[in-house]
């Protein structure tokens, strides 16, 4: 099957690896000798934030995990097994959490949660793959005191607040664990370096901002 925007993505990628193998010849072979990247992104799926494009990245420097408002859920195989292989595997230095601003899925659960709180009929229906996934992150809105802060900023605050909860998922595994406990109980071998990141990326500016909840081994054991 063929479209009019199939085919021009085709065309463009055909573009895209005759530029790459011109500019740096022999790029590709060495891609499909293996990977090695450190970084681990966790973000969400919004078309908006394709990670290499807005980090300047290559092909094999980020390894990478998409979902709905980027959640990390204990749950959930698919996230765990990409931690696990990035981790233990590939070798990753760096599990980053990615969020963004104007995140539609942050926006769903923050009318769920004003839904529940005023005793409306849900907006997002709990028994559905979206409602089951967004759960987790509905209840955590309920928790935060957005009466405090104007409307304007509630979405931001969520996202913020989201990104911290899935920094504090990340460390709770058994694998971050179990990497930081290796890293800081044998002093003869050497140390595995994997640290957990939260960042936010302002869509309107491009701009990623660090939100400083970055922990690993060394801070575990002050």
């Amino acid at each position: 099957m063929s479209t009019p925007l199939l085919a021009s993505l085709l065309s463009a990628n055909a573009q895209w690896a005759e530029r790459t193998s011109n500019a740096h010849p022999g790029f590709f072979g060495q891609c499909a000798k293996g990977q090695s990247p450190k970084i681990l992104w966790i973000g969400c799926a919004d078309s908006r934030i394709p990670e290499s494009v807005v980090t300047d990245a290559k092909p094999g420097d980020i390894f990478v995990h998409r979902n709905i408002a980027n959640q990390f859920h204990h749950h959930d195989d698919s996230a765990l097994s990409v931690l696990t292989y990035a981790v233990n595997v590939v070798g990753v230095e760096h599990v980053i959490i990615v969020g963004h601003t104007h995140c539609g899925g942050a926006a769903v659960c923050l009318e769920a949660a004003q839904a529940q709180a005023s005793n409306s009929p849900p907006t997002v229906s709990p028994d559905t793959p979206l409602g089951r996934w967004l759960a987790p992150l509905i209840n955590l809105v309920t928790t935060l005191d957005l009466k405090t802060l104007p409307a304007e900023t509630h979405l931001d605050a969520i996202v913020e607040a989201n990104v911290k909860r899935q920094v504090e998922n990340v460390c709770a595994t058994d694998v971050i664990k179990g990497v930081w406990a290796a890293a800081t109980g044998d002093e003869s071998k050497e140390k595995s370096q994997v640290w957990v990141h939260g960042w936010v990326y302002d869509v309107a500016s491009g701009r990623l901002k660090d939100l400083n909840v970055s922990r690993g081994p060394q801070a575990q054991t002050e």
